[in-house]
């Protein structure tokens, strides 16, 4: 896995890059998602592995299969992936690039998992403490978990709060059994 991010990151940061240059942040997230999306259909993804198939062939399919929808920039880096056979990286290219276009608009994503649905009033409340907290804008995506039992879990990057009451049993468990 180590290795598809270090090939990958090249990538991302000249798409980045150019991306920035020309203040199409979305433009490109949008491209990107639709590239990962169709290289992600199954048929498409089966004449993706097929190595029978030559670069000009899958170029001329996957052009065609996306008409217009990509500029004259997305297509040549349509092109390059295919050329240089990293085809295959769109899924890690995609995530690292929106992570640097999360990183320069000063946001951070955050999980919020509870035991049971939350308000619309207690998750903009959460997500207010969120923001204080990393000093960053928050987009929180919410899910509701019933196992947890009770309380709240929140994931921000690398950093866990787990807030749960399933939390607390797994750690009395562990605690007790040594």
């Amino acid at each position: 896995m180590a290795e598809l991010v270090t090939v990958a990151r090249p990538y991302a940061e000249a798409t980045f890059k150019l991306a920035l240059e020309n203040r199409n942040l979305t433009g490109w997230s949008d491209m990107l998602s639709l590239l990962d999306g169709v290289l992600s259909d199954p048929s498409i993804a089966a004449h993706v592995s097929d190595p029978n198939l030559d670069a000009a062939a899958l170029e001329n399919l996957l052009l065609g299969v996306l008409g217009d929808k990509l500029d004259g920039q997305g297509r040549n880096f349509l092109q390059v992936l295919i050329h240089n056979g990293r085809l295959t990286l769109l899924p890690q290219i995609r995530a690292m690039y929106e992570e640097l276009k999360r990183e320069h608009e000063g946001v951070v994503e955050a999980e919020i998992v509870s035991a049971l649905p939350m308000s619309d009033d207690q998750v903009r409340s959460l997500v207010a403490a969120l923001e204080a907290k990393h000093g960053r804008k928050v987009n929180a995506r919410v899910e509701v978990d019933p196992e947890l039992i009770g309380g709240v879990r929140i994931v921000v990057g690398d950093k866990v709060i787990d807030a749960t009451i399933r939390g607390r049993l797994d750690a009395m468990a562990a605690a007790l059994a040594h």
